[in-house]
């Protein structure tokens, strides 16, 4: 008899984004850009670790954006209005001694046929024929100081070009106008987002269901890159923050050499890449599994400011209005629990809260463009996804605070997209709750 099937015998078809986008995005700067202008956007180099080995090579996040093309040695070149072809990819060329230690590369002919270039030429050939392709152009929009190498590659075309009649007279800062592109996030780039929360609920549910005391930071961060790895995610985010008792207090700690002891609390920050979209969590909990009277007196203060906060996320708001009511709830909390009091409140409240309340996310972690406009800080916009993540961070030796609190360090941080009506938490479903923690936490499940 055959079985009738389920959900769970279809395979996962991952979430990607299209060749037909990247075409829309370089379709928009090609448009704004007009004829009369050269946009050059350089790949990433490759970074080497120490002598002869290498980084794991990921994109530069404009060039991925633009081109989707995971390589390096390459070279986009846009030119608005040019009938052979707009979009010029330089690349690598077929090399069989390099594939057979590497494996296979686009090469040309995948440069045109799977990633949608008009035109590739051979990276090794970029100085002779690209300055050829900027002649009567004298807009050239390139962004410099990113990739130093290339330049002064642009630099020493731009000066061979100088003697020509219509030479290049004018080079526009890119970076303002792809970032600002990248603000706004479309369906597809939202589902690549999603699915890297997904696999840091998993990441962050195996640690800590793995918790207890004597176990070192270490262990619990390779409890959470063995998930991502297991789930096929080779990659996270940014370095991961396990940070317990008073390391918990820096919010950049990422030495994850202490030990988790009984009665501490444990900050975890971390977050996947997938398709080079970001996900950025951070989740605290008792080590033991249960909050002492202080503690759970701050965790809850602090998860209280944080559904404050994204209470303030809609279109139309001001960008600095979840970090100004985090702040508030922040602030009066702490004074209602006795651990500020009213001489050097403000300074005492700039060093327990000294952290952003969130931040742009997207292809990077901290995600590009601008959190003013014209001097005023910017109303959010539908499509926009960003972190939400107060904290506290009370060091062992602030005097000016009780005891009994001190050595506390918390953040609960979010993923959250703006919607026409208000804000999506992608990451809600990763336990914050008091009881839910307390559940979790020590289970082994």
């Amino acid at each position: 008899m055959r079985r009738a099937s389920s959900s769970t015998d279809r395979p996962v078809r991952e979430p990607v984004i299209e060749r037909r986008e990247y075409a829309r995005r370089r379709r928009r700067l090609l448009e704004d850009a007009g004829e009369g202008c050269a946009i050059i956007v350089p790949a990433a180099p490759v970074v080497h670790r120490n002598r002869d080995i290498e980084y794991p090579y990921r994109p530069g996040s404009d060039f991925f954006y633009l081109t989707g093309f995971p390589e390096p040695d390459a070279a986009a070149l846009l030119l608005p209005g040019r009938g052979a072809g707009e979009y010029l990819l330089f690349c690598r060329e077929h090399d069989p001694h390099e594939e057979r230690m590497r494996g296979p590369s686009a090469g040309l002919e995948g440069a045109c046929g799977r990633y949608g270039a008009d035109d590739a030429f051979p990276i090794d050939d970029v100085d002779e024929i690209l300055p050829r392709l900027l002649e009567d152009r004298p807009h050239i929009w390139y962004s410099m100081g990113e990739y130093p190498a290339f330049d002064a590659q642009v630099l020493g075309w731009l000066e061979r070009l100088r003697s020509r009649p219509a030479d290049p007279s004018e080079l526009v800062d890119l970076h303002p106008r792809v970032h600002e592109m990248r603000l706004y996030k479309s369906r597809a780039e939202v589902r690549m987002i999603r699915r890297a929360v997904e696999l840091t609920e998993r990441a962050h549910r195996r640690a800590m269901a793995a918790c207890r005391p004597g176990l070192a930071e270490y262990e619990v961060e390779a409890e959470i890159l063995y998930e991502l790895h297991r789930t096929g995610c080779r990659t996270l985010a940014y370095p991961c923050i396990v940070a317990a008792g008073a390391n918990a207090c820096r919010p950049h700690y990422t030495a994850n050499s202490g030990t988790l002891r009984e009665g501490d609390l444990v900050l975890v920050d971390a977050g996947a890449e997938y398709g080079c979209y970001a996900a950025d969590v951070s989740r605290t909990w008792p080590v033991a599994g249960r909050f002492s009277a202080p503690q759970r007196a701050l965790y809850e203060l602090v998860l209280e400011a944080q559904r404050a906060a994204i209470d303030e996320v809609r279109p139309g708001r001001s960008w600095q209005a979840p970090h100004a009511e985090a702040a508030r709830v922040l602030a009066e909390g702490l004074a209602g629990h006795g651990v500020i009091g009213g001489e050097g409140r403000e300074d005492l409240m700039g060093r327990l809260c000294a952290y952003p309340t969130g931040h742009w996310l997207g292809l990077d972690v901290h995600d590009v463009s601008d959190y003013r406009v014209d001097g005023e800080p910017r109303e959010l916009e539908a499509g926009m996804v960003m972190t939400i993540e107060p904290g506290l961070y009370i060091d062992p030796a602030e005097l000016a605070v009780p005891s009994p609190w001190r050595g506390i360090g918390i953040r609960i941080e979010d993923v959250v997209l703006v919607t026409p009506n208000g804000a999506e938490v992608l990451s809600s479903s990763i336990p914050k709750s008091v009881e839910d923690l307390e559940g979790i936490v020590g289970s082994g499940a």
